[in-house]
């Protein structure tokens, strides 16, 4: 019996383990002419496998020419896979093909298999069309438009949701999106599953209903772009043919219901399979439906012929219903500084473009983001909980556009629930006619565990020359910027400044001559921001301008040029970099020069100041912090004033989430504690030591302080606490008026400490996020640094790093 059930178990697993296909992408870019009359054309493909494995390309029809170069990466991959394949796994191949003539040839693929779909044959069909003919319009050939979308979507059963399929179009033409036509080699099945609304003319496909099942839906759609007036095609041999805007269109829907079906009445228990392989039973009584499918022999639309024609093959999984659909509780909340969908991205030759994706779940846990892009695209997590994709462009992806797609995905625990529901008993025969209610105890195992998408999103990255030159140094505990003036001609210099320029060692014009703008700073110092990922740390800081008129604000984003040095987190330790900040020193007109000191002690007597050597310090939650900040300065009769107070998992005091401690002089905090002062110029404080809610493993803290005439009624100093200014001022800035010729009071500074490591009470810290996080304080690995930088002129963009690894293996019948 034993062997038999083996048997049977082996049959079942055979054609599921053979099932290997989720979808493909396509598209080619004219690269230009050869001195021997050829053309050269680029094709992109991403196709998606249970496996890292990518498809091969024959000639369908036409002179499709010969392969002269190829190359294959890994795009992306995860685990969360539909119940009957192990993994999904994104490549891109991209060919450069030598054509040896401007007439039209398609591309075809086809092979075996789906992995496990509802309708239609495990095969899959592929076609590209292509038409070199010169526009009359743009003078060269046409160009397909840039589609994308992620190769494998799930949506829960019960949450209606619309995808807008990537479909930019380089020329301007109109981009239009159908399902493939049965025996013109454009799809296998060519089924238009039930339950979805395609929208041809925007390519937007809606979710409307459905039920939950561990097969997918295959969706065989079909990109055409059409121009938006007559235009003709002009060919090398003399001839021509004219294309036509798309003007005739018969409109059809999908049917909103499944379609027709036969229905009776059944008791069923239904396994569904999650990834984990744990069977999850729902059981129902039901009216199971029998659902028909039809497929399509006949376009949407008629008497038009198209420039091109792509396949957008992709699988869409219906999981089990939600508890609710709305975004951030069980699903997914995209929030900033995630970008819109449909955004430009601008990307410079030679830097690291950067997209920074954030979510946010209520229950469950941000598991990953899923990403589909260019070649060379890569997505790091850092400590933040936010997500970074990085691409670097080359000369060779000048003034092309490459969309980039990305969803993120979230894991929930279960937990099941015991309901009583009323059942109704008619005895035989009719002899009772009036039926009884019965209250039994039926105990339905619901599990709410899943794994959630958030809505897909998709930009577009321009890529463009670099403008800004720059380069960058870093050295085991110092950064060197040095940006070309020439390059950002009609900035003045006076008007450029770090993200913190209020240390004399971040001043810009120390440094510089009359060709280059320079900055040599510490690494810990002028505003610089730590980030790190899996891999590297971060040191990242930016080179703005500002209108000037002695103000701190601009209202005009002129120029910012953002660059880091990034490190291994692996390497030989040295203590040439510790967390601690040191002294900032200032100069403020009519005050001269002074220097405030945030530090650390241990106990209410401050006594000694906790030893900077032993940063990052460790505080448990609830335990109490005692802090001093001290100025000096070389001006007699002055005192110090502590204006706000912030506490922020980063180290800059407007960073999203920020609490208050202080705010316009008035104490915001309940645990907040003064102790005496030893002179006029001290401010000692303490407070409860607490952790920001989510996955923030560090608090800084941060304060505004100023330099005033002591005992001056006219100083911001001597007002004190200005309760009206709080909250109805949550910014903590309060107007003042410009001094007098005899200044009484400096400008506002900041200065900032920590960052403090959190643990519970119980003494359990974040096992490997404060591991992980201690190594940015033993960066003695500097010497293997690679220094990033970006310039940009008008737009901001954040940059970073990229990879890429080649692949090998093909798939063919």
């Amino acid at each position: 019996m034993s062997l038999r059930i083996l048997l049977l178990q082996l049959l079942l697993l055979g054609p599921a383990s053979a099932s290997h296909y989720f979808g493909t992408t396509s598209t080619f870019t004219y690269v230009g002419k050869n001195p021997d009359g050829s053309l050269t054309v680029e094709f992109r493909s991403r196709s998606t496998y249970d496996g890292c494995i990518s498809l091969f390309w024959s000639c369908g029809s036409g002179s499709c020419g010969t392969i002269r170069t190829t190359l294959r990466g890994t795009i992306d991959r995860g685990t969360n896979a539909p119940a009957f394949n192990r993994q999904w796994c994104e490549t891109e191949t991209v060919e450069k093909r030598v054509v040896y003539t401007d007439k039209p040839f398609e591309l075809s693929a086809q092979s075996c298999c789906w992995i496990p779909k509802r309708f239609g044959t495990t095969r899959w069909a592929l076609l590209t069309h292509v038409d070199l003919g010169r526009r009359s319009d743009t003078g060269i050939p046409n160009r397909s438009p840039d589609v994308a979308i992620l190769p494998f979507l799930r949506v829960p059963q019960n949450c209606p949701r619309t995808y807008r399929l990537m479909s930019f179009d380089p020329d301007g033409d109109q981009v239009t999106c159908r399902y493939g036509i049965l025996g013109q080699d454009e799809c296998a099945a060519c089924v238009r599953p039930p339950g979805f609304l395609l929208d041809e003319a925007s390519c937007t496909l809606q979710y409307q209903q459905g039920t939950a099942n561990a097969r997918v839906f295959g969706f065989e759609l079909v990109v055409e772009d059409f121009p938006r007036k007559h235009i003709t095609l002009g060919y090398t041999d003399g001839s021509s043919v004219s294309r036509s805007p798309l003007v005739h269109r018969r409109k059809r829907h999908v049917p909103s219901s499944w379609g027709s079906w036969a229905s009776s009445s059944t008791t069923t228990t239904t396994p569904y399979y999650t990834t984990s392989r744990m069977p999850y039973y729902h059981y129902t009584t039901s009216t199971t439906p029998y659902y028909h499918y039809t497929t399509t022999t006949t376009p949407y639309y008629t008497t038009t012929t198209p420039l091109s024609k792509l396949p957008l093959q992709f699988s869409l999984l219906v999981d089990p219903p939600v508890p609710t659909c709305q975004e951030g509780v069980y699903i997914p909340k995209l929030v900033y500084p995630s970008p819109e969908d449909g955004a430009r991205i601008q990307a410079e030759v030679g830097k690291v473009a950067e997209i920074r994706v954030k979510a946010t779940v209520e229950y469950g846990k941000i598991h990953s983001v899923l990403i589909s892009g260019p070649w060379g695209v890569s997505k790091q997590r850092t400590t933040h909980d936010e997500f970074v994709i990085r691409w670097r462009p080359t000369e060779h992806n000048l003034w092309n556009h490459y969309p980039v797609c990305f969803a993120v995905e979230s894991v929930t625990e279960s937990y099941t629930t015991t309901t009583a529901r009323p059942t109704t008993t008619t005895y035989a025969h009719g002899h009772n006619p009036h039926p009884h209610q019965h209250q039994h105890q039926q105990t339905r195992l619901v599990s709410h565990s899943g794994i959630y998408h958030s809505e897909m999103r998709c930009v577009i990255v321009d890529v463009r020359e670099g403008t800004v030159k720059t380069n960058v140094i870093c050295t085991e505990d110092t950064m060197r910027v040095e940006v070309a003036k020439y390059s950002f001609a009609g900035f003045h210099g006076d008007n450029l400044h770090l993200n913190d320029p209020s240390d004399v060692q971040c001043n810009l014009q120390t440094r510089s001559n009359q060709t280059h703008i320079i900055g040599i700073f510490p690494l810990n110092a002028c505003g610089t921001q730590i980030e790190e990922d899996e891999t590297n740390l971060m040191f990242k800081n930016s080179i703005t301008a500002f209108d000037g008129y002695g103000e701190k604000i601009t209202r005009k984003h002129l120029l910012d040029v953002q660059f880091y040095c990034q490190y291994p987190k692996r390497g030989n330790v040295t203590l040439n970099f510790v967390a601690h900040r040191k002294k900032v020193t200032v100069w403020d007109r009519g005050m001269g020069t002074f220097t405030y000191q945030f530090e650390f002690f241990p106990d209410d007597t401050y006594g000694a100041m906790i030893d900077p050597n032993t940063y990052p310090l460790v505080y448990k939650v609830g335990t109490r912090i005692y802090m001093q900040i001290e100025a000096t300065s070389s001006i007699s009769n002055t005192e110090l004033f502590v204006e706000t107070c912030r506490a922020s998992p980063y180290d800059t005091p407007n960073y999203t989430p920020t609490y208050s401690i202080i705010e316009n002089g008035c104490i915001v905090d309940k645990t907040v504690e003064t102790h005496p002062p030893a002179h006029q110029r001290m401010f000692r404080f303490s407070l409860e030591a607490f952790k920001f809610i989510g996955m923030y493993p560090q608090v800084y803290i941060s304060c505004s302080v100023l330099i005033c005439e002591a005992g001056n009624q006219n100083t911001r100093c001597f007002k004190r606490c200005m309760s009206s200014a709080w909250p109805n001022n949550p910014s903590g800035h309060v107007h003042r008026r410009r001094r007098e010729a005899a200044a009484v009071q400096s400008q506002s500074h900041f200065v900032s400490q920590g960052p403090l490591r959190l643990r519970s009470a119980a003494g359990e810290s974040r096992g490997s996020v404060t591991l992980n996080l201690n190594l940015v304080f033993i960066a003695g690995c500097l010497l293997a640094a690679v220094a990033m930088i970006s310039g940009l002129v008008l737009y901001r963009t954040r940059r970073g790093p990229a990879g890429y690894r080649p692949l090998q293996a093909t798939d063919t019948e």
